[in-house]
C-alpha cells in the first residue's frame, strides 16, 4: 500500500474508512480483538485514531481531515496490514463492558465474555449487594476489576487486582487512575495467591492464561503481538487453573463464589476434576468456557 497516495488523495472520514476496509478485505487479516469483519475494523481504527465517539459516526463521515490526521491514519492502516498489529494496540483503546481502557502490548486485549456477567452484576449467582471484597486474578489491563467496580451497586466494595507481571500492572495503574478508582481497586503484584495470605473474598473472578500448547502454535499472527505470559498455560492449558482450584477455597468466604474463564480448555478441565460440580455459563453475546463454583462445592 502507498501511504503517500492515501494521504494526498483521500480527504474525509468516509474516504479513510472505505480505503481501510478495502485494504483489510484484500489481505489475510484475522479479526478477534473487538471486531469480526473488515468494515468494523476500519471504522474502529479511524474513529479511535481521531478520538471520536461512535455515537456521532454518521454525523462526521464527510468531515474533512487535516494532512496530519490523514498521514497518521494511513500509517496505522499500513501497520495493520503489513505487521498484522491489532487495532487496539495501534490506537491504545479497547472497549470492555461499555468502558474504554488504555492498552498496549504489555497486556492482553480485553475480549472476555465475563463483561456480560459483570454488566448483569453476577445475577443470579450472587446477590451483588452482599459483595464487599472481590479478587480479580490475572488482572492484566485491570478491565475486569474496573468493570466490577463500575457495575456493582456498592461503591465501597474493595477489589484486589492481582498480576504476576509488573508491566501489566503499570498499564492497570493507568486505567485505575483514569477511572478514578484508586480508593477501591488495589493493584498487587503476586504469583496468583502468594501475596494474599489470610485474605478472603466474597467473589473471585479470573481470566487466566488457558491456551494449550497446540493452540499456541496455531495462533494467527495478530495474537503473537500479545504477551505470551497472558496466553500460554502448558500442554493442556490448565497449568494456572490447577493452582487456582487448589488454593481458591482458602481465599473464599463461606458464601463465596469463584468464576473462571478457561475457554477451549473446558473439556480437559472437566476430565481432570470429575468430582467438582462445575456450572458452565451461557452468554447472549457469545463466548464459552466460563465456570462457576461455590465455596461449599470445595468443602462438601
Amino acid at each position: 500500500m502507498n501511504v503517500q497516495e492515501i494521504t494526498n488523495e483521500l480527504y474525509t472520514i468516509r474516504d479513510m474508512v472505505r480505503c481501510a476496509a478495502s485494504l483489510f478485505a484484500a489481505n489475510p487479516l484475522f479479526y478477534g480483538h473487538g471486531t469480526d469483519n473488515p468494515w468494523d475494523e476500519a471504522t474502529s481504527l479511524v474513529m479511535q485514531t481521531l478520538q471520536l465517539d461512535y455515537t456521532y459516526y454518521h454525523e462526521v463521515l464527510d468531515a474533512r481531515l487535516t494532512h496530519t490526521e490523514r498521514l497518521n491514519i494511513a500509517n496505522l492502516i499500513q501497520k495493520r496490514v503489513e505487521q498484522r498489529i491489532p487495532v487496539p494496540y495501534l490506537t491504545h483503546q479497547a472497549q470492555f463492558a461499555g468502558l474504554t481502557f488504555y492498552v498496549d502490548e504489555r497486556v492482553l486485549i480485553p475480549r472476555s465474555p465475563l463483561a456480560e456477567l459483570i454488566e448483569e452484576q453476577f445475577s443470579p449467582w450472587i446477590d451483588p449487594t452482599t459483595i464487599e471484597n472481590v479478587l480479580d486474578l490475572c488482572t492484566g489491563s485491570g478491565c475486569i476489576a474496573l468493570a466490577i467496580h463500575a457495575y456493582l451497586p456498592n461503591p465501597y466494595t474493595q477489589i484486589d487486582a492481582v498480576d504476576i507481571s509488573p508491566e501489566a500492572l503499570a498499564v492497570a495503574k493507568i486505567n485505575v487512575e483514569k477511572q478514578g478508582a484508586t480508593e477501591q481497586v488495589h493493584l498487587i503484584q503476586s504469583n496468583l495467591f502468594e501475596q494474599l495470605q489470610g485474605r478472603r473474598y466474597d467473589l473471585i473472578v479470573s481470566n487466566p492464561p488457558y491456551v494449550d500448547a497446540a493452540e499456541m502454535q496455531a495462533l494467527p499472527q495478530e495474537f503473537r503481538h500479545e504477551p505470551e505470559l497472558a496466553l500460554a498455560a502448558g500442554l493442556d492449558g490448565l497449568a494456572i487453573v490447577h493452582e487456582i482450584l487448589q488454593k481458591a477455597p482458602d481465599h473464599l468466604t463461606e458464601n463465596g463464589l469463584l468464576i473462571v474463564e478457561v475457554g477451549a480448555s473446558a473439556p480437559a478441565l472437566i476430565q481432570a476434576y470429575p468430582h467438582l460440580p462445575f456450572i458452565w455459563l451461557e452468554f447472549e453475546r457469545g463466548g464459552e468456557g466460563v465456570f462457576v463454583l461455590r465455596y461449599e462445592d470445595f468443602v462438601n
